[in-house]
């Protein structure tokens, strides 16, 4: 198994304030529900089409203000991982947040596209950090 880690990014809010948005898909719908096909969640599944591609993800893992972990949900991606989103609060207007993914890639997956996640995976926290760092 593969393990990839985002670079920590910042968010200027308290743990408390970050972890009832990442611990629940449904309150993804008006950010994602424009951006992918067939989109439908739960509080903890959710499921989507990219580019023809059914994904399916389920919440198996929850911390309150510490940290959710998401694996692939039957009938969805057909690797096996997990993705975990992880908070630090350093102080009540300082949470640090990384992004870990391991995924189980034969050695031409990972050579295919174990840069791409990387980088992925890096724009993804910085992406989520900014839009928490805007409210």
């Amino acid at each position: 198994m593969e393990k990839y880690e985002s670079k920590q990014q910042q968010i200027f809010k308290s743990a408390a304030q970050i972890y009832p948005l990442i611990s629940d898909f449904s309150l993804l719908t008006p950010a994602v529900a424009d951006k992918v096909e067939e989109w439908e969640a739960t509080s903890d599944t959710c499921s989507f089409k990219v580019k023809g591609f059914t994904v399916k993800l389920r919440m198996v893992d929850k911390v309150e203000c510490k940290h959710v972990k998401i694996t692939g949900d039957e009938g969805g991606v057909p690797i096996d991982f997990s993705f975990w989103i992880q908070l630090h609060e350093v102080t009540p207007t300082d949470t640090r947040m990384r992004m870990v993914l391991h995924a189980d890639l034969n050695m031409m997956m990972r050579m295919m596209v174990g840069s791409k996640l990387q980088k992925g995976l890096d724009q993804a926290a910085e992406t989520f950090a900014a839009a928490f760092n805007r409210f």
